[in-house]
This record gives C-alpha cells, sequence and structure tokens, in this order.
C-alpha cells in the first residue's frame, strides 16, 4: 500500500530537483548577463533607434524605468539563453517513462523546437523590427515628436519575440498532432485554406494593428505549416512501412 505513495514522492522529489536546476541555470546566466544589462538593452533598441529621426531619443517617463527595464530584459534573455538546458531537464524527467521509440522521436523534438524559437526570435529582431520601425517612424503626422518610451518598447518588443517564436514552433505541433493520431498529414492538406485564414487571424492578434506585421507573422506561418506537413508526411510513411512489415511476419 506505501509503494505507489513513495514512487510518487520520488517522482514529486525528482520534479523539484529538475526545477530547482533549472532556475539555477537562468540565475547562473542572468548573473553572467547582468553587468552588461544597459549594453543589451541598447543592442535591442539598434532597430527602433537606427529609424528615428535625427536628433530623436527613446525616453523614461518613470523614475525607476532606466534600471528596471534593463533588468526585465536581461531576465528574459537568461531564459531564452538558458531554454535548452532548461529542455535537457524536462527530457531527463520524462525520459525513463518513455519508450523506445518515443526517445528516439521526442530527442530531436526538443531539439528541433529551440532552434525553431531561437529562428523566430533571429527573424522578428532582423527582418521585422526593420521594417516595421520604418513604417511606424514614416507615417508620423508632421510635428509629431518620436520618443518612445524604454519600457513601452521594451514590451512591445517581448511581445514580438514570443509571438514570432511561439508561431515558429508550428512544424513541432503539426508532428506531434500527427503523432499522437489526431490528426494526419492528408488531413491537414485539406484544411489548407482554413488555415490560410487562421494564420492571418492570429497574426492580427499577436502583432501590432499593422498590415506589414501582420504579413510578416502570418506568411511564415503558413511556410512552416507546409515544412510541417512535409516532416509529418515522411513520418506518417514510416510508420506505415513498419506496420506493414509486422503484419506480414
Amino acid at each position: 500500500m506505501h509503494k505507489p505513495s513513495a514512487t510518487l514522492f520520488d517522482h514529486l522529489l525528482e520534479l523539484r530537483n529538475r526545477l530547482l536546476r533549472s532556475v539555477l541555470g537562468v540565475l547562473i546566466v542572468f548573473c553572467c548577463l547582468v553587468y552588461f544589462a544597459q549594453d543589451i538593452y541598447q543592442y535591442l533598441a539598434q532597430p527602433l533607434l537606427s529609424t528615428m529621426p535625427a536628433g530623436a531619443q527613446m525616453i523614461a517617463t518613470d523614475v525607476a524605468s532606466p534600471f528596471f527595464a534593463p533588468f526585465k530584459l536581461t531576465i528574459v534573455l537568461s531564459f531564452f539563453i538558458a531554454m535548452p538546458y532548461i529542455l535537457y531537464q524536462v527530457w531527463s524527467f520524462v525520459a525513463p517513462g518513455l519508450y523506445k521509440n518515443e526517445k528516439r522521436l521526442v530527442a530531436p523534438l526538443m531539439f528541433g523546437s529551440t532552434l525553431l524559437f531561437y529562428s523566430g526570435i533571429a527573424f522578428a529582431y532582423f527582418v521585422v523590427f526593420p521594417v516595421v520601425f520604418a513604417f511606424f517612424t514614416s507615417v508620423a503626422p508632421d510635428g509629431v515628436v518620436i520618443a518612445t518610451d524604454i519600457s513601452s518598447y521594451l514590451d512591445f518588443v517581448l511581445k514580438l519575440f514570443f509571438a514570432f517564436g511561439a508561431a515558429f514552433e508550428i512544424p513541432i505541433a503539426i508532428i506531434l498532432m500527427c503523432w499522437t493520431g489526431m490528426t494526419t498529414p492528408d488531413s491537414l492538406r485539406a484544411k489548407r485554406p482554413y488555415i490560410v485564414v487562421g494564420a492571418f487571424v492570429i497574426g492580427m492578434l499577436l502583432t501590432p494593428p499593422d498590415v506589414i506585421s501582420q504579413t510578416m507573422l502570418a506568411v511564415p506561418m503558413l511556410l512552416l505549416f507546409e515544412v510541417g506537413i512535409i516532416i509529418a508526411s515522411l513520418h506518417y510513411k514510416e510508420d506505415e512501412e513498419e506496420s506493414d512489415s509486422q503484419v506480414k511476419e
């Protein structure tokens, strides 16, 4: 009677240890970066500063903003950098309960999800930000001085980072849905017109109210949707071939 409780306690203890290690990993990265917090924020602000009119500057409307904005950014960046280590802790926790074929699939998915999340952030910073900020500054009415608050800017770019990072996870989501039997590649192909509409709706909800940023999120989502279907189709065929060979045997 006490064995299940002990097993559950062991799992909870293991989960606690993995969470503590993840938090410790983030704290270590944060301690390494906190000295450069101001420089990191300056680098993040560069896409906006490079498109602002000559002489224009960012402002801080709150007394503590010059300290808290770079501090907040450094915490988020520490989490992003520590993401592979955090996912490793997740993998170490769930791996003992997986079958051999599941382990073979989950490990590449974790690596791929991390890479895609980083790719989404890089795409937002290097491609989307210059275009969007150039558009915003070019349409400012005459007589309006562009002076963006540093906290508002940070909230804006973090929202876009999370939006593009999550959107780039679409291939992983498709592979998981097909792997678990929730859907099939052929079924997803049949729903392609609805996916196109849904991508633009999601782009409208997750990005600022302008057509450019909405489109720059929706188009990669559609391309990644096609990539996900292709990868899922290859895995789906492998499963069918294995099933056929087992039946013949």
